[in-house]
């Protein structure tokens, strides 16, 4: 139980989208983008019971469009990016975009409603990086702490999440060491392959 709720609160930590307010503060993102996303999974209890794979719709929606996916993935990518040609890239930037649909819906439809506290913090006006802290509250059960790890976008000025630490562990470092000796092994092109099956 304690994994699944854990799989909530990520889906949770990567929501930062207004996308249309590119002047929101990290922490004005999240709050406010988590709202948008939970309060819409909530309304679409009766629809989610009879049609679970709606929830990758709303992934779509309301999460994707506030993940930094293509940083993670480059990031994931480490020294073989530089190796890599640009349709390597884009082919395995879209797969990973496809594995986080799948990762966080599978993990949503878990939702029973707990709440979430985000901690303001302060950051610099002058700041591309920022960390933004979190905690899951659970009715009978321990608090989750989470850190969202964002990103400033140069051209937008949008903050967006590329990385979720939950109870200390990071999500973007359990992939880098998942990945980096299948990639070494395999190559980019069979770990992507291995990805896009994944989520089919």
């Amino acid at each position: 139980m304690k994994k699944f709720t854990a799989l909530v609160i990520i889906l949770l930590a990567f929501n930062l989208q207004a996308a249309n307010q590119p002047q929101l503060s990290p922490y004005q993102e999240i709050k406010s983008v988590g709202e948008k996303l939970f309060g819409r999974i909530a309304s679409s209890q009766q629809e989610l019971t009879k049609f679970p794979e709606l929830m990758r719709e709303i992934v779509e929606q309301e999460l994707i469009p506030s993940v930094d996916y293509k940083y993670a993935s480059y990031k994931i990518l480490g020294k073989h990016l530089k190796s890599s040609t640009k349709e390597q890239r884009k082919n395995f930037t879209e797969s990973m975009r496809h594995y986080l649909v799948r990762t966080y819906a599978n993990a949503l439809n878990q939702y029973k409603n707990q709440k979430v506290i985000y901690e303001k913090g302060t950051i610099k006006s002058t700041a591309k990086m920022a960390s933004v802290n979190a905690t899951i509250v659970d009715n009978n059960k321990p608090d989750i702490h989470l850190t969202f790890q964002m990103r400033k976008n140069k051209k937008t000025g949008q903050w967006k999440a590329y990385d979720l630490i939950v109870e200390g562990i990071s999500l973007l470092s359990s992939k880098q060491a998942e990945f980096k000796g299948r990639i070494a092994k395999y190559g980019i092109d069979q770990v992507t392959l291995e990805l896009a099956s994944i989520t089919k």
